[in-house]
């Protein structure tokens, strides 16, 4: 008689024991026959699912280079923009450049008409020589009343005090402070003059429009003929760039990637018009102050950029990336294996049958990531060894999004790390 067979039997004779006894008795004899089906059942499942084991996806454990990078996007700009106007009212009569053409410090880019500029100079040229005249007429009558001054007191000392009278005398020195005053406004005059003439050539000097810089021209919005009116501020005639062969790149950089962001990393990036092409980069400044835009904060970060062979323009958009740390010669895990949990941990079963999986005590695992005192992460991996997902800790280190660095645990390269789980097929 096989186990099954003696335990059917023994139940039978308790149910049949069970009628000639009180209700309690048979209440427990049903309670016991419930909790050997349940540990029958139990077993037969357990038994069932280990001749059926799960399958696991591994990658394998390489030795790389290992890049972290952030990216951005933004405009070209020239290194420098100055728009040129004018601080003169006036009718433009030449216009000596166009777009794209370049230009050097000093150049005359554009002219106005000049002839009522150079007739205010002529006016004020001819009160000058006026107020000069003035100054010497002055001048003579101040020295003829000193003259006369002196040749009275003369007089008056060798008649002693008969003539002239000293009323004569009064109004002959009074004469001479007269003169004297007017010597003093007449070289006024000259002083008012000499800055009339100075204005009226600065201005004929403004009427030549002239470069600050070397570069190039970027915008023209002026003709021969247009009236500049100046009255309130200058009028934008012309925008110049430096040189182009040297522009600036200015990215928006996330503020959760701003603090990696340093002075001197390098970078590249990509534009619409050479999607296939990286052009390089050099990071020059961080703005401390951010921007934001639709409840995202962003910092403006200015990048060097090399444009010798004129491909690039001001105003395109670009993509750029930018290299904040590198590592040669690490080992790799890809990311996925740092997310896996054996599914039998993510489905823990409850009540009962938890009870008698893990034992009176209970049990779980310990967190998936702890913080070391350096800053690096510790990970549990599970590495595929004799058919079963064995779990390793291990320190993280640089993550590039993709593969993360292995500082240190019991992996080597060559270790299959699991990625994912599938259930077998039941035999």
């Amino acid at each position: 008689m096989t186990e099954k067979e003696k335990q059917t039997k023994t139940a039978r004779e308790l149910l049949d024991d069970g009628r000639r006894r009180p209700w309690y008795v048979r209440a427990a004899v049903w309670g016991a026959v419930v909790a050997l089906a349940g540990a029958g059942g139990w077993y037969w499942y357990a038994s069932k699912d280990a001749g059926t084991g799960p399958s696991y996806v591994t990658e394998t454990v390489e030795r790389g280079n290992l890049s972290v990078t952030v990216s951005a996007d933004g405009t070209l700009n020239p290194m420098r923009t100055v728009t040129l106007g004018s601080e003169l009212s006036g009718i433009v009569r030449e216009v000596n450049v166009d777009v794209n053409d370049e230009v050097v410090e000093g150049q005359t880019l554009i002219e106005l008409d000049t002839r009522n500029l150079e007739a205010k100079v002529a006016s004020a040229r001819a009160s000058l020589t006026s107020a000069k005249a003035q100054l010497a007429e002055s001048r003579a009558t101040l020295n003829e009343a000193e003259l006369r001054y002196k040749r009275m007191k003369e007089l008056n000392r060798l008649s002693e005090g008969k003539m002239p009278s000293a009323a004569d005398l009064d109004q002959q020195q009074a004469a001479v402070k007269t003169a004297s005053a007017s010597v003093d406004v007449a070289r006024a005059a000259i002083d008012d003059a000499e800055a009339s003439l100075a204005t009226a050539q600065t201005d004929l000097e403004k009427a030549q429009i002239k470069s600050p810089i070397n570069g190039v021209v970027l915008a023209r919005s002026v003709e021969p003929g247009y009236a500049v009116a100046a009255s309130l501020q200058a009028v934008e005639l012309l925008t110049l760039a430096t040189d182009l062969r040297e522009l600036e790149l200015r990215v928006d950089v996330d503020e959760a990637d701003i603090g990696v962001v340093k002075t001197g990393q390098t970078a590249y990036f990509t534009v619409s018009s050479y999607p296939n092409r990286r052009f390089p980069a050099e990071l020059k400044k961080v703005a401390f102050g951010s921007t934001e835009t639709e409840n995202v904060v962003t910092y403006t970060t200015y990048l060097n950029v090399d444009n010798s062979d004129l491909l690039l323009r001001p105003g395109m958009t670009a993509s750029a990336t930018i290299l904040t740390a590198e590592k040669s010669g690490v080992l790799l895990v890809p990311n996925s294996a740092l997310r896996f949990t054996p599914r039998a941990e993510k489905e823990a079963p409850s009540g009962m049958s938890a009870m008698m999986m893990r034992g009176p005590h209970g049990g779980g695992t310990k967190s998936a990531k702890d913080v070391t005192q350096h800053g690096e992460a510790e990970r549990t991996v599970y590495v595929l060894r004799n058919g079963q997902a064995v779990p390793v800790r291990v320190t993280t280190g640089l993550t590039d999004g993709a593969r993360t660095e292995i500082v240190s645990g019991e992996l080597a390269e060559g270790d299959a790390v699991v990625v994912d789980q599938r259930r077998a097929a039941a035999k």
